[in-house]
């Protein structure tokens, strides 16, 4: 589900909900589930090796080369993950990863914490440390200036904080800092077979921790109680739980809800925006559904949905802009009286994110996004319908592109009546 600009991101709603008590109802709190049916999906999943790290460092490399760029300055990430293996928290304590156009790259580490990192240092590279009292940029420059780069443009990776370009500018006078979209995007946007395996797997335990939920929704159970199962579904099937959005009744027409506490009760829609990661990449998969009988309101709400993801997905062409899917999508609900664009009631968000190591990363299907599509690339489908005072109906998959068009990571569910495929 993307972020919204009027709400706060999921991450946040999970650690919200993670620092309250978590009090279940009804069977959830009757007793712990029985958990023995699920077996760990992912024992066999084969993790990103040394031999597809190298590809990526190499396509970086071609990348700078091709935009004129000496060297990519990355924090502490997803983007450190993908280059490097290091996963690393961001403090006021800067780590930092320097890719120059040739060579091997530099890994900048606070001294005492250099053993730690190197724990999880997955590539040949350079290390050089900084003290307490020593400014971690002099070491990037003073790198950039044995390597012979320091006259060449430094690319800054979109997601690192100010002040690491800013303090760069001051030792290294004259730099010419620069964005490293063109390099970073341009390789992490497109998903090799191993990542597209990985991906593929996570949303087969997402798929299956959610076959295992949909029966034991009971009266009375709060998001909350619906949440805690799920999570625990998915641990069991050998997936990190990522989030778990479970909203219930009104509380759906709100993209990420409400603080309100709704129960399931008869004839509610119960709106689930769950997923998890294997070896790091990432599920996004949701699902509606009523507990009961569908109202007629309901079922032609959720059926033109439906068709708005195959509308999403039949505009997915290779070469077409990535917002020209966002556009397809508001034409047909402005045609059922939505919107217009993206007022409610209708769809307030895009269509779609890119997922990968972030459940949300570049680009996204958003009107006015000209990047073209091209296989490797990976989005969520999500033209949700919102109806604020009533309900709202969100069926999201996930697809990645291929030389033949868009393909399924899970397939979207045949009706109301059987929400899961």
């Amino acid at each position: 589900m993307p972020q919204s600009p009027f709400s706060p991101d999921r991450r946040s709603l999970l650690a919200a909900a993670a620092a309250a008590p978590l009090l279940l109802s009804g069977a959830a709190r009757a007793a712990t589930p029985d958990l023995s049916a699920l077996k760990d999906m992912t024992t066999e999943a084969v993790p990103i090796g040394p031999d597809e790290r190298r590809r990526r460092l190499d396509r970086a490399q071609a990348l700078m080369r091709a935009n004129g760029i000496g060297a990519v300055l990355i924090e502490s990430g997803s983007s450190l993950v993908y280059f490097t293996g290091i996963r690393w928290g961001r403090s006021e304590r800067a780590l930092l990863a320097v890719l120059p156009a040739e060579g091997q790259p530099c890994i900048v580490s606070p001294y005492f914490e250099e053993s730690r990192m190197r724990e999880t240092l997955a590539v040949p590279a350079e290390v050089r440390v900084w003290q307490e009292d020593e400014d971690p940029l002099k070491v990037v420059a003073g790198f950039l200036r044995d390597r012979k780069l320091a006259a060449r443009p430094v690319g800054i990776e979109e997601t690192v904080r100010f002040f690491v370009p800013d303090m760069l500018a001051h030792v290294l006078p004259g730099a010419k800092i620069v964005t490293a979209n063109p390099v970073v995007r341009g390789c992490r946007m497109i998903k090799t077979p191993a990542e597209l395996a990985l991906m593929q797997l996570a949303t087969d335990v997402t798929i299956a921790a959610y076959r295992w939920v949909y029966p034991r929704v009971e009266k009375g159970m709060t998001g909350h109680d619906i949440a805690a199962l799920m999570d625990s579904a998915t641990e069991r099937l050998g997936g990190s739980p990522e989030f778990s959005l479970v909203l219930i009744g009104e509380a759906a027409a709100y993209p990420h809800g409400t603080k309100a506490v709704h129960r399931v009760a008869d004839g509610e829609i119960v709106l689930m925006d769950c997923g998890c990661t294997v070896q790091g990449y990432q599920s996004d998969v949701s699902r509606t559904f009523v507990f009961g009988s569908p109202s007629k309101d309901q079922r032609m709400v959720w059926d033109q949905v439906h068709q708005g993801q195959q509308t999403a997905l039949a505009a997915a062409r290779i070469g077409a802009q990535a917002g020209s899917v966002d556009v397809a999508v508001r034409k047909l609900y402005e045609s059922f009286g939505y919107g217009p664009g993206y007022k409610l009631p209708g769809c307030s968000h895009r269509t779609g994110h890119g997922i990968g190591l972030d459940g949300h990363e570049p680009v996204y299907l958003v009107r006015g996004e000209k990047t073209p599509l091209a296989p490797g690339m990976c989005f969520s489908n999500e033209p949700g319908i919102y109806i604020p005072g009533k309900f709202g109906v969100r069926l999201e998959d996930c697809f990645h592109m291929t030389e033949a068009g868009p393909k399924w990571f899970s397939n979207p569910p045949p009706s109301i009546d059987q929400p899961l495929d």
